[in-house]
């Protein structure tokens, strides 16, 4: 091969010389091409490396030379595949065993083939390719372009997790940056069999390279009385007509620290009723995007149209939100936005883009502000499950999490001393309320010493005490550390006297929220010395605490909330990499990177967990799981959570949660809970946030990970309903079957592993065939046989449900049959969500058990969904160590043949210590003719089981 490689280069210089044909050279692992000679592409050099039969990277430079930098996502010493390279008339082609990339000569466009010729994806022609020269800090580098064909017929998926409740982002735009509850992941997944895997840390965009403008600069505008030049804004105080305020508004942009000082001055805004209101004449038709940025109420019209029904989110933790609409060119149109700040100081924006430009119109669109090259990686698949496979042989396995991980997690913001956390853990124990793992959020240290990992020895007198309590219960306990630190900790004054802090907030007195306001900052987490001293003290002051996993908050960084990205950039860098425009997105990666290789450095057989309200493609590999923020407690937040999370978990990273219930809590809701611990009455407030939580846990525990968590009112079941209320009883009852479950769920966390398995699945993974699936997100698949179906309104006490074609479903509970490719209206009383399993479908249902290790699983309910053949593999390991990265586990599998009526029990495969020899199983079949919904009690086939091979005539 390499012999053949030398020859074909040498014949390419003789081939270009003779022809005039851009120049190239075969490397060891791809081509690299000379295109200066042409006008047709701003590239200068374009380089095709082939790392498998399935993935192929693309980089293109202007300069001379490809920089040197090692990518911080794409893990090393990936293994290269044989490949040919054919000197064709007009391109130049590579093929492996699977594909087939073209490369035009004349402007280097790449084009990727299945074997049969067929296109999958192409660059646009000419390459599709833009350098636009930036400097930033005394680095020269270029915000990059690329654009692709897309089809009308493409969906994409993934992109990580963002709050506007948008799930196919064909003919949408996404904006990558990182903050809270926004978590952003350049990959996507589309349903034309690839995967792009976009490397590039800056901040990026997505489906469109511009960004919002202010109304102004799109819109004439008309005031209320059709003067033209601005809106018309009104601000009305609470209560207090005389100081109303009349004033032109020429734009809505009240979005950060210092634009929020554009509303009027000493103005009460908490309470206030603002509208801002008049006319926009857009100048060319077609279709506007807008994004909304609110705190408190909030309701849009657009020609007297409600296109954004009323949202709110807490005072100083804004959200975004999206919509669209069609604008003819010249005439005017009424807007109006009615805003109900939440808060004395509140956020507010109303921005837009123009119809998109020609170039960028049936595109695929990837922009980033600062690069050194352009980069992106393609993977192809015939399922999206083999392109996630693809993914993570290019950013790292997905390790297992232990077995305690998959269990429920209790946690608020916050337990405030020692005797409070370890009482709520002793009552989940009384009260005989399954649980795993219980959370000690921030503050637990003296309140001027942020950083320093101390407790408060008021609040908790004796940590390690305390922790061996929480053991003794068969408990495990997770503790939040954020990166931050407070300026006069020695923790700090360690990091500042090596230049590890970003010394932006120090420099500017930033003061935190805390007490009378503190001034600190983040460490820097790109320098390798740093991560390794910040977990050095995490091993010196927690570790020896026997702590079980880390929390590890804020990790955008968000060293100050609702500042402008200009100042955000400064506040987190300079990095020891490089400015942090350019390193904007990765921090996260690289704390959990911290705690992960410090954690496995000190013990390298207990398994590593950490939460991070953060993420970065990659994240996977540090054990590392992501939940979705400080969201909203609103069934608008509820539901956005659900298409938000189908996206995290298709962009690559498995282990996914959300704060059930949602975080920031109405004022109507507390008032609720205070009127009735005052009086033991339910107001309708109160009323509603039962069944939102009750809902909300419903959902929640066919998350991969179960977790509860918020402000006050607290979130522990019996503080959300007594004993015997439907809200108690209905979360009692999943957390029950989350446990009967846990054969099913951590076989699924150990196919994350051994199969780079995805747990929350979008319709379209399991059903690609279906186009009608294409949009569905709100249903999903938890593992290979059950579909959920959330409630996300309120009273609602049915809901429609799609049942795909080719397959046969069963309702849970009643086990009755249900014809697949159909929509149906379905019933969701208050304490059941619409639950459904597919025929074929294999079900291990394990025994009571109040924590996951109490008790091993010697008699297993098997339920069997006949209809179609079917197959489950029932996988168990040691469940806290790495000891199946040595092959210490075990496999049994199961079989179903449809045409036979016959089950298979396999041979048994693997041991591990602790292993159970011998068990036996129940199996319960369900079929058109015998409707059997799940119990936990139901009578079937008892068979005993050694290991050895079993056939079941059912």
């Amino acid at each position: 091969m390499k012999n053949k490689r030398i020859l074909v280069y040498v014949f390419s210089v003789w081939l270009f010389a003779a022809c005039s044909q851009p120049q190239y050279i075969i490397t060891d692992d791809g081509i690299i091409l000379n295109l200066e000679q042409t006008r047709k592409t701003k590239a200068n050099k374009l380089r095709i490396q082939v790392l498998s039969d399935e993935l192929i990277h693309v980089s293109a430079t202007p300069d001379d030379e490809f920089p040197t930098d090692s990518s911080l996502i794409i893990i090393p010493c990936i293994q290269t595949v044989p490949y040919q390279v054919e000197d064709g008339k007009d391109s130049i082609v590579l093929s492996t065993s699977r594909l087939i990339v073209a490369v035009s000569k004349s402007d280097g466009g790449v084009k990727f083939k299945n074997k049969n010729g067929v296109v999958i994806l192409a660059e646009k022609s000419g390459g599709g390719k833009t350098f636009t020269p930036i400097e930033v800090e005394g680095t020269n580098a270029y915000s990059v372009r690329q654009l692709f064909d897309s089809p009308v017929d493409e969906a994409f998926y993934g992109l990580g997790q963002h709050q506007s409740d948008e799930f196919n982002y064909k003919g949408k735009s996404e904006e990558l940056f990182q903050y809270n509850t926004k978590v952003s992941v350049p990959f996507i997944v589309s349903n034309k069999n690839y995967g792009l895997l976009w490397d590039s840390y800056s901040l990026s965009r997505f489906g469109d390279s511009r960004d919002y403008q202010q109304l102004n600069r799109v819109f004439k505008l008309y005031d209320k009385n059709s003067q033209p030049g601005s809106l018309t804004g009104t601000y009305l105080p609470f209560n207090n007509e005389l100081q109303r305020l009349e004033r032109k508004e020429d734009s809505l942009y009240f979005e950060d620290v210092k634009t929020i000082k554009n509303l009027p001055e000493n103005f009460p805004l908490k309470g206030a009723n603002v509208t801002y209101e008049g006319e926009i004449e857009a100048p060319q038709s077609g279709t506007y995007r807008f994004i909304l940025y609110y705190a408190g109420y909030v309701k849009v019209y657009v020609n007297n149209e409600l296109v954004v029904p009323e949202r709110w989110r807490t005072a100083w933790n804004p959200n975004s939100y999206k919509f669209e609409f069609e604008l003819e060119a010249g005439k005017r149109v009424p807007l109006r936005v009615e805003w109900k700040p939440d808060g004395g100081r509140s956020y507010f924006g109303l921005r837009v883009q123009t119809p998109l430009p020609e170039e960028e119109q049936s595109s695929q669109v990837w922009w980033s502000e600062m690069n050194k090259e352009l980069n992106y990686y393609f993977v192809y698949g015939s399922s999206m499950d083999e392109i996630i496979k693809g993914y993570r042989k290019l950013t790292g396995k997905s390790q297992i999490m232990p077995k305690w991980a998959m269990g429920f997690w209790q946690s608020r913001e916050r337990y405030k001393t020692q005797d409070e956390i370890l009482s709520t853990l002793k009552e989940f124990r009384e009260r005989k309320i399954p649980i795993d793992n219980i959370v000690l959020d921030w503050n637990y240290w003296r309140e001027s010493e942020w950083g320093s990992h101390e407790f408060d020895e008021k609040r908790f007198p004796d940590p390690k005490a305390m922790v061996d309590s929480i053991h003794s219960m068969n408990g495990r306990m997770m503790i939040s550390v954020w990166p931050k630190f407070y300026a006069t900790t020695e923790h700090f004054k360690e990091f500042d006297e090596k230049g590890w802090m970003y010394r932006q907030a120090v420099k500017d007195s930033i003061r935190d929220w805390v007490g009378p306001g503190y001034v600190g900052s983040f460490y820097d987490a790109y320098s390798a010395g740093a991560r390794k001293l910040f977990w050095k003290q995490i091993y010196d002051k927690l570790y020896p605490l026997g702590i079980d996993a880390w929390w590890m908050d804020a990790s955008e960084p968000n060293v100050l909330d609702c500042t402008d990205m200009k100042y955000r950039k400064a506040l987190c860098g300079p990095t020891a990499l490089g400015p942090s425009a350019e390193y904007f997105n990765t921090y996260a990666l690289m704390n959990a990177e911290a705690i992960y290789d410090g954690q496995r450095s000190v013990d390298a057989n207990k398994r590593v967990f950490l939460l991070t309200r953060s993420g970065f493609a990659g994240l996977q590999r540090y054990s590392t799981a992501t939940w979705s923020g400080d969201i909203g407690t609103r069934w608008e937040d509820m539901k956005a959570q659900i298409s938000a999370g189908l996206n995290f978990s298709i962009s690559g990273v498995p282990y996914w949660t959300m704060d059930i219930g949602g975080f920031c809590v109405e004022d109507r809701y507390v008032a609720g809970q205070m009127e009735y611990n005052k009086t033991e009455k339910v107001n309708a407030d109160y009323n509603e946030w039962r069944e939102l939580n009750t809902r909300w846990y419903q959902f929640g525990s066919f998350a991969p990970l179960y977790r509860s968590h918020g402000q006050y009112p607290f979130r522990e079941m019996w503080n959300i309903a007594p004993k015997g209320e439907p809200a108690y009883n209905s979360i009692l009852y999943y957390t029950n079957l989350r446990y009967r479950l846990m054969p099913y769920i951590y076989t699924m966390a150990g196919m994350t592993w051994f199969n780079d398995y995805t747990i929350m699945r979008p319709l379209v993974m399991d059903f690609s065939s279906d186009t009608e699936v294409q949009n569905i997100d709100d249903q999903f698949m938890f593992g290979p046989a059950l579909m959920v179906c959330p409630v996300y309104h309120y009273k609602a006490r049915q809901r429609n449900v799609y049942f795909p074609d080719k397959s046969g479903w069963y309702d849970f509970y009643s086990g009755e049959y249900i014809a697949g490719g159909q929509k149906m209206t379905v019933e969701a009383p208050y304490e059941r969500i619409p639950l459904f399993v597919k025929a074929g479908s294999i079900i291990p249902v394990g025994p009571e058990i109040q924590y996951t290790d109490e008790k091993p699983a010697a008699k297993i309910m098997l339920y069997v969904y006949r209809g179609q053949d079917g197959a489950f593999t029932l996988y168990e390991d040691e469940g806290t160590n790495y000891n199946y990265e040595k092959g210490a586990y075990s496999n049994i599998p199961f079989t179903y043949n449809e045409a036979e009526g016959t089950l298979t029990i396999g041979d048994r495969e693997g041991e591990f210590d602790g292993m159970l020899k011998k068990r036996s199983f129940v199996v319960v079949q369900v079929s058109k003719d015998k409707a059997q919904g799940f119990k936990v009690d139901a009578t079937g086939q008892y068979v005993d089981y050694d290991g050895h091979k079993l056939k079941i005539n059912l």
